[in-house]
């Protein structure tokens, strides 16, 4: 049924997207109507092929699959600036002298806007910094460095050369220890024998660790965890480990196919910290479940760290995305926890990031004064 949505809503703005730009002048005067309209239609078709084939396959069939996608996002920029252009003049009814050039700004408006976002979705993620003061963490760790990436999203348009240019970023940044918060891989274990080296890479004093997100669970994730385990990187599955004295970290497992299924979303979380730690402790969670998040403050856990929402991508799906997870993106405190929620280093469905550029999570830990 999603889908069927999908490919209904994205028809209707593709063929009034192309409506409105052959309204204007110049596009009129240097196009014919039946180039432009089976142009048009033929482009549709390629569009709904794309779809059906999806952009998670590792061959050929990622490129039209990619194209759809970043395609529909394309889309729903120019509707936005169009339809906003066409409120403003009654659909040509009002201000019918100024109309055409009004058109003429929404559809300037929509492709720089798409632009924009394609660029934003292309460039390296920034380095986002964070001081946060944890009360348990001994004094002897004041100053220690966390570097958190989440949802990188490898696959058939992500490989292990883009990768390679996040871990300069990371050694860049020198820290003492490496955490990888989900969604590692869009579905699939990426199968690329330069994957292992380009983690070995990555040498901080207290390891690289690494939970698993929803998109592991929607392929073979066993398969994902052995090719990073392969590479140094240590799975943290309902599992905490003292990372130095007095520091710990635990990491869930996914708690989404908890959450699909209307199960527990708590239950790992109970199972693993029956009481707390004596030091500080670092949860690390893919999805920051508000419940999961409520649950974490009252059980005294210092810190925690998600990724998932993606801040929402693509404006204004931010709004969309809050509804479901208060805690969106950036840094919230409840009760005596902290939790930042990273808006992640990559990105799914269109190559495309508005307002919301990928980052990787650089946090300083101090000892409570």
């Amino acid at each position: 049924m999603f889908s069927i949505i999908i490919n209904f809503v994205g028809s209707l703005m593709h063929f009034y997207v192309a409506h409105r730009l052959y309204a204007l002048g110049p596009v009129r005067a240097r196009v014919p109507a039946r180039v432009w309209w089976v142009g048009a239609v033929v482009l549709w078709a390629f569009y709904l092929w794309g779809v059906q084939l999806g952009d998670a396959a590792l061959d050929w069939r990622w490129w039209p699959g990619q194209f759809s996608m970043t395609w529909l996002g394309v889309l729903f920029c120019m509707t936005q600036y169009l339809l906003l252009a066409d409120i403003i003049t009654g659909f040509g009814f009002w201000l019918r002298t100024w109309a055409p050039r009004i058109l003429a700004l929404g559809a300037i408006a929509g492709v720089s806007v798409s632009g924009f976002a394609i660029f934003q979705a292309m460039r390296a993620p920034a380095i986002v910094e964070q001081e946060v003061t944890l009360p348990g963490l001994p004094k002897a760790l004041d100053g220690t460095v966390l570097v958190a990436i989440s949802d990188t999203h490898l696959g058939a348009q992500r490989r292990a050369e883009w990768l390679g240019a996040r871990v300069d970023q990371i050694n860049a940044l020198d820290p003492d220890a490496v955490v990888m918060l989900g969604d590692q891989v869009e579905d699939e274990p990426i199968n690329d024998a330069q994957l292992a080296p380009v983690l070995k890479r990555l040498r901080p004093a207290m390891g690289v660790w690494a939970i698993t997100g929803n998109h592991e669970y929607y392929g073979d994730a066993g398969g994902t965890i052995h090719e990073f385990s392969a590479g140094g990187v240590k799975w943290l599955r309902d599992q905490h480990v003292e990372i130095a004295p007095g520091l710990h970290l635990a990491g869930l497992d996914d708690i989404g196919r908890a959450r699909r299924g209307g199960r527990d979303v708590n239950a790992g979380l109970e199972r693993m910290l029956p009481k707390r730690l004596d030091g500080a402790t670092i949860l690390l969670s893919h999805i920051p479940d508000p419940l999961l998040v409520e649950r974490a403050a009252q059980k005294d856990i210092d810190l925690m760290l998600s990724g998932h929402t993606h801040g929402g991508q693509v404006w204004p799906f931010t709004y969309l995305a809050q509804r479901e997870f208060p805690y969106l993106v950036g840094w919230y405190r409840i009760g005596h926890m902290q939790l930042v929620v990273s808006r992640g280093a990559g990105g799914w469905g269109p190559r495309m990031r508005l307002w919301q550029p990928g980052e990787i999570v650089k946090l300083t830990l101090r000892a409570q004064p």
